[in-house]
């Protein structure tokens, strides 16, 4: 019996290591190579390079909307880099606002390595520049982020006073994914990311849209709920149609109405 849970524990602390270095690979999906700019899509845009509070330099895109005083702070999802963001771009440029999409250290022609940290502090650097460079006042920026993005766009929000917070396909935070996706292992291995979406946007004051699909087969329709139940009033919901990556694209027109007509509400 002794020899045996010697050796359970072994197996556990070795299971553990092994995942700890693994979930990084699990989380982050970077791509550096840029397939596209805007121009390729007829659309204008500026690169744009800022620094983080560590030091790192990041690159985006920002594309003008001249007619409008509002700009939409793009968070892109965990996989490729901002270049894969075409249909999603064009669907904010075509409802009227400024987009400013930036990849995160390590994606794209961002530097750096890839930390959930680390995306916090990317994420607070993009508004540095819409606030400073660019001249933004807080209440003139939407912040939208998809999927992982989300919860460094929650983050974001739960310390600034933006004009509004959208939410698209996003976890409620890492251990509630990993209880639903992997039930058993979620219970033998220490989780190292938090991403707490549920738990950020309970300290955001601006209004609220999340939108989410009962089909999402990666991210549960049930932690989209909890991450809106966790929000406070003013917030809406818009229940989308199709899969994780393409569910805002199998969801129109009614997907781009709804953005549509919440951001006009603001």
């Amino acid at each position: 019996m002794t020899s045996f849970l010697i050796y359970t524990v072994l197996g556990l602390l070795m299971l553990n290591a092994l995942m700890y270095f693994q979930q990084p690979h699990m989380i982050f999906y970077p791509m550096s190579r840029l397939e596209q700019t805007p121009a390729d899509w007829g659309l204008e845009y500026k690169d744009v390079n800022f620094n983080t509070e560590d030091g790192v330099q990041l690159h985006g895109w920002y594309i003008p909307q001249p007619q409008s005083e509002q700009v939409l702070l793009f968070f892109h999802g965990n996989a490729g880099n901002i270049s894969h963001r075409r249909a999603s771009i064009e669907i904010f440029h075509r409802l009227g606002v400024n987009v400013l999409i930036f990849d995160y250290r390590g994606y794209g022609q961002s530097e750096g390595k890839q930390s959930e940290q680390g995306l916090y502090k990317d994420g607070t650097a993009a508004w540095s520049f819409l606030t400073k460079e660019k001249g933004f006042a807080p209440d003139q920026i939407i912040i939208f982020g998809r999927s992982l993005g989300a919860a460094a766009a929650a983050r974001l929000a739960a310390g600034v006073q933006a004009r509004g917070l959208i939410l698209e396909s996003t976890l409620s935070s890492a251990r509630d994914f990993a209880q639903h996706v992997f039930k058993v292992l979620s219970r033998l291995v220490v989780i190292r990311y938090d991403f707490n979406t549920a738990e950020y946007v309970t300290h955001v004051k601006a209004p609220v849209l999340v939108l989410h699909s009962p089909d999402d087969e990666i991210m549960p329709f049930m932690l989209g709920k909890k991450v809106f139940d966790a929000a406070h009033p003013p917030k809406q919901f818009v229940q989308m149609r199709g899969d994780h990556n393409n569910g805002f694209y199998q969801s129109q027109p009614e997907y781009e109405q709804e953005l549509g007509r919440w951001i006009e509400s603001l």
